[in-house]
Formats: C-alpha cells, sequence, structure tokens
C-alpha cells in the first residue's frame, strides 16, 4: 500500500473539510508515493513517539494533535518541532494530522469516550452540525443501568488510561446518573450546550476553575474532567480499525506511550 493509499481511507472517514478553520490537519512530511507497512496512531506528535515509531519500524504515524497548528518559517533541528520532524524524514517516516475533523467524525473522538466510559446503545451528538444530524461536537448516551456520580467516576477511572491528573468530579457524588454527555478534549466551550441537553453528567477535559463553580452553582449537570490526553486516546483503537476493515492491507499499533503534559500529582 502507498501512503496515499492509506490518506484515501484515513480521510473518507475524517473528511478535512469538516476541521475547524483554524486547524491544521493532514499530510506534514512523507511522500505521498511511498510504500507504508507499519502504521503508528499517538495522541501527540513528540519525540517520544517519534523513538517508538522507529524502534518498531513504522512508515507512519498518525496523530490526533497537530505538529505546526499556527503555522512556521523553519523547520531547523534547532527547535523540538524542528528535531523531530529530521528525525522522522531521515528514518523515512510520514507524519499525518486528524484532529477537529476527527472530533466531529461519525464514529470520532467522542464516540470512542463515550464507549470507553460505559455508554450504551445509540449515540447522538451533543451538538451536531445543521447539515448533518449524526456528526458534530460530543456525544449523549445513556448508561446501562442508573447509578451514582461516583461510581460513574469509577467507571471512567476504569475505562480511561491512568494520568498524573487523575479524574476530578464537580457536584454531588451521590446524584443519580443515567444521561451522559461527553466531549474528548478541552469541553467548558460546551457548557452551555450540555446546560440544555439535558443530561446528568457531562465527562470531558481541561475544565477552568470558574467556569465550572458557576456551572454547579447554577443547578447544571455533574462534571467530570478526566483529562484531555487521557479522554482522546480511546479514539486511537478506532482509527486504527479503519484501515482494518477498510481492506487497507497494513500493520497498525496503538501507542501507548503516555504523553500527556502533566507527569506526576501529589
Amino acid at each position: 500500500m502507498t501512503l496515499a493509499d492509506v490518506i484515501k481511507e484515513l480521510e473518507a472517514a475524517y473528511p478535512p473539510a469538516r476541521a475547524e478553520s483554524w486547524d491544521a490537519v493532514g499530510l506534514v512530511c512523507g511522500d505521498p508515493a511511498q510504500e507504508v507497512r507499519r502504521v503508528l496512531f499517538a495522541v501527540d506528535p513528540v519525540a517520544a513517539v517519534a523513538a517508538e515509531a522507529v524502534e518498531w519500524g513504522a512508515d507512519l504515524i498518525v496523530t490526533h494533535h497537530p505538529l505546526y497548528l499556527r503555522g512556521t518559517t523553519s523547520v531547523a533541528a534547532t527547535t523540538p518541532k524542528g528535531r523531530l520532524l529530521h528525525n522522522l524524514i531521515k528514518n523515512d517516516i510520514a507524519l499525518y494530522t486528524a484532529h477537529t475533523n476527527a472530533d466531529v467524525a461519525n464514529p470520532g473522538v467522542s464516540d470512542a469516550l463515550a464507549r470507553a466510559v460505559g455508554l450504551t446503545g445509540d449515540l447522538v451528538p451533543l451538538r451536531p452540525f445543521p447539515d448533518d444530524p449524526w456528526r458534530g461536537l460530543g456525544r449523549v448516551g445513556d448508561l446501562r443501568s442508573e447509578m451514582t456520580l461516583a461510581e460513574f467516576a469509577e467507571r471512567a477511572v476504569a475505562g480511561l488510561p491512568e494520568t498524573a491528573q487523575g479524574i476530578r468530579v464537580a457536584g454531588d457524588l451521590a446524584r443519580r446518573v443515567t444521561r451522559v454527555a461527553v466531549s474528548g478534549g478541552a469541553g467548558d466551550s460546551l457548557l452551555g450546550t450540555v446546560r440544555a441537553a439535558g443530561v446528568d453528567v457531562f465527562l470531558t477535559a481541561d475544565l477552568r476553575h470558574h467556569p465550572t463553580s458557576e456551572f454547579i452553582e447554577e443547578g447544571g449537570p455533574a462534571l467530570i474532567d478526566a483529562g484531555h490526553w487521557a479522554t482522546e486516546w480511546p479514539w486511537l483503537d478506532s482509527a486504527a480499525s479503519i484501515l482494518g476493515s477498510s481492506g487497507v492491507t497494513v500493520e497498525t499499533r496503538v501507542s501507548a506511550t503516555v504523553t500527556d503534559a502533566w507527569t506526576r500529582g501529589y
């Protein structure tokens, strides 16, 4: 298979046109004509992931987060990102990014998160596209049975990878929850939507103090902050499975390298 073959399948699942205007998705480095035998999936394009790719003999890394989100005028090896690119190019490893276009896909980042924390049945977007009710940001679904907020938090801990931050909960731990909204990555821009969604709890990441405090004080649903990297990591297996089911004959691997920004909690 060529890199172009693999990209064709990825973009069928995660159309670049669905990415936010400020985003940087697609092929970062690599020759579309090069042969691809092994594909490594990871959340972040960082040195540790590049080292894993080199050691495993990967031909392509697919990441969720972009390498250059705001553009650059130099890829010199005098910066961490420049050194990473030099390492990839020297080892004939391509880099491809699916970011906000994977967030809103069906299935996408939030679908994988929802399943990881125990949501069952049909999932619907929390904020659907006006022209496509099955795509959009976040997902809403139901637990198999009612449980307390504390029990649901424990389920989230069991279903998501461990990070230094752990999981933070805002709300009455004895609250009964059934209907759940989730959104992988930073989700506090969705708090207004969550309030109107009729859910019992919203699980996301990167929640700030003041918006969280005001949301709870005003009687909103309970909130769970599970960490940015942890809420997006479940998507990697889903993305890898797309290649496996598409007939693209490549070997895939989901990186277990923890690239969360925080290394220890006290």
